[in-house]
């Protein structure tokens, strides 16, 4: 549908076609009276109707003309033309026929009745082939190609016969660009099974897929059925994976509602499509009620999840987006994006660091926000259980200065990115964020701002995470690397997290964990097989898995809660509030000057006196 848009008609061309018709026209009105005059062309010449002939043939051509130019027949691009375009020719063919034979009544010239229907069927028949013909012609000549040039074309199998699917064959078919050849068709609906859609034979269902693959020699796989649940697009994509095949997806079902199915939409299918999980919703209006018109602030807007803050923050009409971040490319990154996306949004990206009590408290006093979103952290386990002060550093005491200076200035909400590492902790960065937490509860008890925190999962595909180095091994020949093999983790996508994160923030009354729904947990070592298998590689044979062991401060399973906590359902399925655990104020407060002094002195080990704040805090 875009080409539509997008190409343009050279004028040689739309002459040509002008040219044609007026050929169409005469040959048509002569054609008419020549079979209705037993193919005889001396019976023609010794009527009148000849006579007439000759009078109507200027009009006949004018008339012509205007009605092919009122719809539209010298602006269609007729390599692309579909049932529309025939629709239309028939239409104008109609008018002319139709206002051919007012003419010949009201001006007394005189034509057999039956000329009438023959002039209007021979002009269909000819303005649809010279119209068709160029798209007839290209459709034979790709297919004497691909028989030509078999050897050098990519073998695929289309899932779906439906919508989708004939599209994506449609333009397969009528491009001579697209070095691919669809060998067969997969369906689940039995009644379709033996039938040919375009020519493609629709081979069986489901089940039918690894025989098809071995049968006729498939290199590639594209899944198009963009409305499948997830669930049944993870059953199928599950056997494809098996295949040793490529794979392909269409982004989703708005692109066929759109008309933007196209095989320049495809993408390679992601690991998350393998998960099966639903589609996190949203109540939008709930989000668009508190963040409209608002002033909001994000620390580490240019990281993963800070940066998908910001583009959904952007989409929700806020009044003004500060972004806030101590790496500059990752926040000329975000900001040159939504400069693109949103060019009426008012951002501001300033340079800073979380750490620097004075800059924080210059950024807060100047642009006074209404909400925060405290996504600033140092959060890699192994990095961090190297440099424990820093960890401190930046996570309990940049939230610490952050959260004081929302106070201070009347924000009316402060929102802290949390992780299930914060539940009974095992490496320094987990005990840092639980240590962040016991901060907003504090100073939730103090400040008329609302402090919340939001605590999941891991996030796929977020900087430092395992799916990237995965396929950084997988692209460099292996090994892929795997801690142990019974590890598991939660898993969620950025935008699934960031949604959550909103709607969490929507809910905040004051002091309470929003905990999410990670859904069900997933081994590490079958997100490796699977991304393997999604490669076109065989685990174990092209690309070895390596185990490594357990690396320092790393548990095999996370937890998002700890045994004093319960949870309080809100009105989103996949949001859970957690009971905030008591403690002493004031003795935190003591412990936190403590831990001030100790990682300022850069003496000793810190995790010592972190250990005196969590109890549930064990290193080795």
């Amino acid at each position: 549908m875009e080409s539509k848009k997008i190409l343009k008609i050279p004028p040689n061309r739309i002459a040509a076609l002008i040219l044609l018709d007026i050929m169409s026209v005469i040959i048509s009105s002569f054609g008419a009276l020549y079979i209705r005059f037993d193919f005889s062309f001396r019976n023609v010449a010794y009527t009148e109707y000849f006579v007439t002939f000759q009078h109507i043939f200027i009009p006949n051509i004018l008339i012509a003309v205007i009605f092919f130019w009122l719809w539209k027949l010298y602006k269609s691009v007729w390599r692309y033309a579909s049932a529309n375009e025939l629709l239309n020719i028939v239409f104008a063919t109609s008018c002319i026929a139709v206002i051919q034979t007012v003419f010949c009544y009201a001006t007394g010239l005189r034509m057999p009745r039956s000329y009438y229907v023959l002039y209007w069927f021979l002009l269909t028949v000819m303005v649809c082939g010279t119209r068709f013909g160029y798209r007839i012609l290209r459709i034979l000549n790709n297919k004497r190609t691909a028989i030509a040039g078999k050897n050098h074309r990519t073998n695929t199998m289309v899932i779906g016969a439906g919508a989708a699917g004939n599209m994506i064959l449609k333009e397969i078919e009528s491009s001579q660009y697209l070095n691919i050849q669809v060998k067969c068709i997969i369906d689940d609906q039995p009644g379709c099974h033996g039938k040919l859609l375009r020519g493609v034979p629709i081979v069986g269902g489901r089940d039918k897929i690894l025989d098809a693959v071995r049968q006729y020699g498939i290199d590639e796989i594209i899944f198009a059925i963009p409305s499948a649940s997830v669930q049944t697009k993870k059953e199928i994509l599950d056997i494809c994976k098996e295949s040793g095949c490529k794979l392909r997806t269409l982004p989703g079902v708005y692109q066929l509602i759109n008309g933007e199915v196209s095989v320049a939409k495809l993408k390679e299918v992601d690991i998350e499509d393998l998960l099966g999980r639903e589609p996190v919703s949203i109540n939008t209006e709930e989000v668009l009620g508190y963040v409209r018109g608002k002033v909001i602030l994000v620390t580490g807007g240019g990281g993963s999840i800070g940066s998908e803050l910001c583009r959904q923050i952007a989409a929700h009409d806020p009044k003004q987006l500060i972004i806030v971040d101590i790496y500059e490319n990752n926040a000329y990154e975000i900001q040159q994006e939504l400069l693109r996306k949103y060019p009426a949004l008012d951002q501001v990206v300033l340079i800073a660091s979380v750490r620097n009590t004075n800059r924080m408290d210059r950024i807060f006093a100047t642009y006074r926000p209404d909400i925060v979103y405290h996504a600033a952290a140092h959060k890699h386990v192994p990095l961090m259980e190297a440099s424990p002060n820093e960890a401190i550093k930046n996570n309990v005491f940049g939230t610490y200065k952050t959260a004081m200076a929302a106070d201070k200035y009347g924000a009316e909400k402060f929102v802290l990115i949390s992780t299930d590492k914060a539940v009974n902790p095992t490496n320094i960065m987990g005990a840092s964020k639980r240590i962040c937490e016991m901060v907003i509860q504090m100073m939730n008890q103090r400040s008329k701002t609302n402090f919340v925190a939001v605590r999941f999962g891991n996030v796929l595909g977020s900087n430092g995470s395992v799916i990237p180095l995965f396929k950084q091994q997988i692209a460099e020949g292996g090994p892929v690397t795997v801690t142990h093999p019974d590890i598991i983790r939660y898993f969620m996508t950025i935008p699934e997290a960031v949604s959550l994160v909103l709607q969490a923030g929507a809910y905040a009354k004051g002091g309470e964990i929003f905990v999410l729904d990670m859904g069900q947990p997933v081994k590490i070592l079958d997100l490796a097989l699977n991304l393997i298998k999604l490669s076109g590689y065989k685990p174990g044979e092209d690309i070895e898995i390596k185990f490594t062991g357990l690396r320092p401060g790393e548990k095999m399973y996370e937890e998002l809660l700890m045994d004093e906590e319960g949870l309080k359902k809100t009105d989103n399925k996949m949001i859970y509030v957690g009971r905030p655990i008591e403690f002493d104020e004031k003795k935190f407060e003591t412990q936190l000057e403590r831990l001030s002094e100790d990682v300022k002195r850069e003496t000793g080990d810190v995790r010592k006196t972190v250990q005196d704040i969590i109890g549930t805090y064990h290193y080795e």
